[in-house]
C-alpha cells in the first residue's frame, strides 16, 4: 500500500463522473459490479479494432514499426502508473508466461532453494511453483485459516532458505491486502526476492513500487485496467541484468529487430520479452488505460473506497456476513459477502442484469465508472434474492 490510501474516501466529480461513464457503453446495459474479475472496455477500442482491420485486410510489413511503438507506449503506460522509470516494463499474453519465464531465471540450489507463497494466491502461481520443483525449487505454501493473510506466519518462513517471496498484493478470493514495506523488508534483509502478484490491485489501489523497493511486480489488464488479453511485468531496473531468463524468445535479444543473431540481452526488462508478439491486445488496453490516467490513481482510489464503504453499510444493515476486511487501509477494490448458495444467487442476480461474480464467497467489485445508486440498487436486489 502506498501513502495515497490515506486519502478520505469521496466520489468523483458529477460532471466528470458522467463523462466517464459515457466511455464505457457496457454501464448502458446492466449494473456492472464485477470490475475485480472483468473490467469494462471503453468505446475507443472499437475504432481500434477498426484501424486494425484495415491494417491486416491490406497487409504490409512495415506496419512492425508502428505496432512497436504502441508496445513500448503501453509498457511505459503501466511504468508510470506504478511509478517505475520507462523500460522496465515488458508485455505478453498472460502472467503465467511472465512469471514462468522470472522462475527460470534462478538456479534452485540448497541452501537458497526455496518460493515463499500463501493459499491466498490465485492458483497460477503455486501450480508453477510446482512444476519448478523438477529444477529443485521447493515450494512453500503458508496457510492463513481465513480470508485474511497470517503475516506473522508469512514472515516467520522467509529465512535464509529463501529465494523467493511471491505474494498478492490483494487476494482474489477476499480482497485483503498485504503489508508490502514490512513484507519487502524481511525479504531484503535476509537475501530474498519479492514478487508480487498485482493483478487484483492495480488500477484500482495505488501501487508505488520505486519507493516501495519490490523486486518484481505482475499483473494485467482485463480487470481495474479496462484491457484486454495482455499482461505485465516490472523488474527493478538495479535488478535486472542480474537475471537470465532460461525460457526465453528471440525479441528478448539485442539484436532482435535487425533480425541477426542476438549475442546478448535486450536492454531493461525487454530481455523478458518472448516470441513475436502479438500487437492488438496492447493497442485496446491503451484506451483504458489512458482513461484512467486522466483521472488519477488517487482520485480512483478514494472513489473506490466510498463505494465499498457503501457495500459494506448496506451489508452491516441486511446482517449479510462480510469477509473482506472493514479496515481500508487492509482492503483492496472488491468486498466479499459470505451469503448462502452464492453462485446460485449470483447467477439469478445475472438474469437480472446485476453482474457480480463468485469464488467462494460472492464478490462485489465497483469500479471508478460505478455509481452510489449502482451500489444501491444491486444491494436491494441481493436483499430480495436472500429472502426468496
Amino acid at each position: 500500500m502506498s501513502g495515497s490510501d490515506t486519502l478520505p474516501a469521496r466520489y468523483l466529480d458529477a460532471a466528470a463522473h458522467a463523462a466517464l461513464r459515457a466511455e464505457f457503453p457496457l454501464l448502458q446495459t446492466c449494473v456492472y459490479l464485477n470490475n475485480n474479475s472483468t473490467g469494462a472496455v471503453p468505446r475507443g477500442v472499437e475504432r481500434v479494432l477498426a484501424d486494425h482491420w484495415q491494417t491486416l485486410r491490406g497487409w504490409r510489413d512495415d506496419v512492425w514499426q508502428d505496432w512497436h511503438v504502441g508496445l513500448d507506449r503501453y509498457a511505459d503506460s503501466v511504468a508510470a502508473l506504478l511509478g517505475a522509470p520507462a523500460g522496465s516494463v515488458v508485455t505478453d499474453a498472460n502472467l503465467s508466461t511472465l512469471l514462468a519465464r522470472v522462475l527460470s531465471c534462478f538456479d534452485y540450489r540448497p541452501p537458497r532453494d526455496r518460493i515463499v507463497t500463501t493459499d491466498l494466491e490465485y492458483p497460477t502461481v503455486p501450480f508453477i511453483g510446482t512444476a519448478f520443483r523438477r529444477y529443485g525449487a521447493r515450494l512453500d505454501v503458508v496457510g492463513t485459516g481465513g480470508p485474511a493473510f497470517d503475516e506473522d506466519s508469512l514472515l516467520a518462513r522467509v529465512d535464509e532458505r529463501t529465494l523467493l517471496v511471491c505474494v498478492p498484493h490483494a487476494s482474489f478470493s477476499s480482497g485483503a491486502t498485504v503489508d508490502l514495506p514490512r513484507l519487502v523488508a524481511r525479504a531484503h534483509d535476509v537475501g530474498a526476492l519479492v514478487v508480487v502478484d498485482a493483478f487484483q490491485t492495480v488500477g484500482v489501489v495505488p501501487l508505488d513500487v520505486t519507493a516501495l523497493g519490490v523486486d518484481i511486480v505482475l499483473g494485467g489488464a482485463h480487470k481495474w485496467l479496462c484491457g484486454a488479453g495482455t499482461a505485465f511485468l516490472y523488474v527493478r531496473p538495479d535488478l535486472v541484468e542480474r537475471l537470465a531468463p532460461a525460457a526465453t524468445g528471440w525479441q528478448a535479444g539485442d539484436r532482435a529487430l535487425t533480425f541477426r543473431v542476438s549475442t546478448g540481452w535486450a536492454p531493461g526488462a525487454q530481455r523478458f520479452a518472448g516470441g513475436t508478439p502479438y500487437p492488438l491486445t496492447s493497442l485496446i488496453s491503451q484506451v483504458g488505460l489512458d482513461l484512467l490516467a486522466g483521472v488519477g490513481v488517487g482520485a480512483i482510489r478514494a472513489h473506490s473506497l466510498a463505494l465499498t464503504q457503501r457495500v459494506l453499510d448496506r451489508a452491516a444493515a441486511a446482517g449479510i456476513p462480510v469477509v473482506s476486511p472493514a479496515d481500508p487501509q487492509r482492503r483492496g477494490g472488491v468486498v466479499c459477502l459470505d451469503v448462502p448458495d452464492g453462485e446460485a444467487v449470483k447467477r439469478r442476480l445475472a438474469a437480472r442484469n446485476m453482474i457480480c461474480s463468485w469464488r467462494g464467497w460472492l464478490r462485489v467489485g465497483p469500479h471508478v465508472y460505478n455509481t452510489p445508486d449502482e451500489v444501491d440498487v444491486f444491494m436491494d436486489a441481493l436483499g430480495e434474492e436472500l429472502g426468496r
